[in-house]
């Protein structure tokens, strides 16, 4: 499952440079969103897919009984999420603004507009 996952990610990279490649700011940003995801995939997938209980000791107890899951790559996933979230919204109001001012999303013409 692990190597399925690689390729996964490996794909998702890709197709996020090339996205982020071309002219036009929209698919710029869809390229960053999905290099974003691609990282958090890329997170969860080197943590280890196994399955566990969640990581609570019992009262008394110094360790848990059974195998836990660990909770530091769910938490770092948790807040990359929350991080492009607030990425992306950014980014659509920039373009939302920029396309207003200038009137195209092509970035070689957005340059033009320098003065």
């Amino acid at each position: 499952m692990e190597t399925l996952m690689a390729y996964v990610v490996g794909v998702m990279f890709a197709a996020a440079v090339y996205m982020m490649l071309r002219r036009s700011i929209v698919k710029l940003v869809i390229g960053l969103m999905l290099l974003s995801n691609a990282a958090n995939l890329l997170i969860f997938t080197v943590a280890g897919m196994k399955q566990g209980a969640p990581p609570l000791i019992p009262e008394g107890a110094e360790a848990p009984a059974t195998a836990v899951a660990d909770p530091l790559p769910q938490a770092l996933i948790l807040t990359a999420i929350v991080i492009a979230f607030g990425v992306l919204a950014f980014s659509v109001v920039l373009i939302h603004r920029a396309y207003e001012v200038v009137g195209t999303d092509d970035l070689d013409q957005m340059k033009d507009t320098d003065t």
